[in-house]
């Protein structure tokens, strides 16, 4: 438990799950990209391209996604964590901490069904 009774505490933790976010983001976009290299790769070199490479770069890309969702969720659950710790005196007054965990939790949600979507598509 927090006893600083200072609202810089809560934005320092806010801080870090957007910080969180950011990272979820560039993993799924980082995923996706690896995913359709395969496909790239597949169209301008088809002789020399095997199997094995689009099923490789199909699995490192979910692979990816799936770790930059997970990391949406378990940053969303410790973010939580932290406003447990929180003295009321923590927060500004009229102010709604629910929007960042919505964010990562959207993130981790849409992140899974772009895995899922490519997934089913290959």
């Amino acid at each position: 438990m927090s006893d600083l009774k200072d609202p810089r505490v809560l934005f320092a933790a806010e801080r870090t799950l957007l910080a969180w976010n950011r990272t979820s983001l560039a993993l799924i976009a980082f995923g996706f990209a690896i995913e359709r290299t395969g496909i790239l790769v597949q169209i301008f070199a088809p002789k020399q391209t095997s199997a094995n490479m689009s099923l490789t770069t199909l699995w490192l890309g979910l692979g990816f996604i799936a770790l930059g969702a997970v990391s949406a969720l378990y940053a969303s659950r410790q973010h939580m964590v932290v406003l447990k710790t929180l003295t009321p005196a923590e927060f500004p007054d009229n102010y709604d901490t629910r929007w960042g965990v919505v964010m990562n939790i959207i993130v981790a949600m849409l992140g899974t069904a772009l895995g899922i979507a490519l997934l089913v598509s290959s």
